[in-house]
């Protein structure tokens, strides 16, 4: 059996990996997220609010000793407040890196530490973002949050290459611009704090956003293959 953790599977790129993970035979699939919306004999669900500190502290991966294959993806992500730095809460701020950045570098921590010594194939995919490498007014947390992801993605990979554990990948892939809900607060947002929103809006109404399964299927093309992949930061235009 194979089996893969992916946050954020109630909507969005994560439901849509999630259901097309499950179309096959021997996946099994473990949803963590605030809310479930998948019912499948082969679906677990976790009801866990990556904001909250202690709830992904406390949360463990379960041994599975007889898997073939194991893997995370952390796609739950959040744009936050957009707004201005000065003008944000600091709590606004707090959940924004933790759901971003804090929650998906915990996960892989215990991800790694739990299946150390496992002889499954492990497969590590974070969502990444091109806000990740381009500055975007209004958007200073969430485009700081993924260009950590991305390093934090570089310096495990470089780890498990020294470390010599060949069975283990990790990948920060970014899915482009996706039609999800983040788009929608993208597009509710101010003009005073994103100067960009109208080119967002122009995205939507000219049909120019990617539809869920379209990129679910880029990153199941990973999942099933990691080994053809030789770059640890790509996006899914590069497939």
């Amino acid at each position: 059996m194979n089996y893969f953790f992916i946050t954020g599977t109630s909507r969005g790129i994560g439901k849509a990996i999630a259901l097309q993970l499950l179309e096959r035979e021997g996946n099994h699939v473990y949803g963590l997220a605030r809310t479930s919306s998948i019912e499948h004999e082969r679906y677990e669900h976790f009801e866990i609010d990556l904001a909250d500190e202690k709830q992904v502290t406390e949360w463990k991966f379960p041994l599975l000793f007889h898997a073939k294959k194991i893997a995370l993806i952390n796609n739950a992500g959040i744009v936050g407040a957009i707004k201005y730095s000065g003008r944000m809460e600091e709590e606004e701020i707090k959940n924004a890196y933790h759901v971003n950045l804090i929650a998906p570098t915990v996960l892989i921590n215990k991800f790694l530490k739990t299946y150390h010594d496992h002889l499954a194939k492990q497969i590590i995919i974070n969502i990444s973002s091109g806000a990740g490498k381009t500055p975007i007014d209004g958007w200073s947390v969430y485009c700081s949050a993924k260009a950590g992801l991305d390093m934090y993605t570089r310096v495990v990979a470089q780890e498990l290459h020294i470390s010599e554990r060949s069975n283990a990948h990790i990948f920060a892939v970014a899915p482009g611009i996706v039609d999800t809900a983040m788009q929608d607060d993208i597009r509710d947002s101010n003009a005073l704090n994103f100067s960009q929103v109208d080119r967002f809006i122009g995205y939507k109404n000219a049909n120019e956003l990617t539809h869920p399964d379209f990129v679910a299927k880029k990153y199941l093309a990973i999942l099933d293959l990691p080994e053809n992949y030789k770059e640890v930061v790509f996006s899914v235009k590069d497939i």
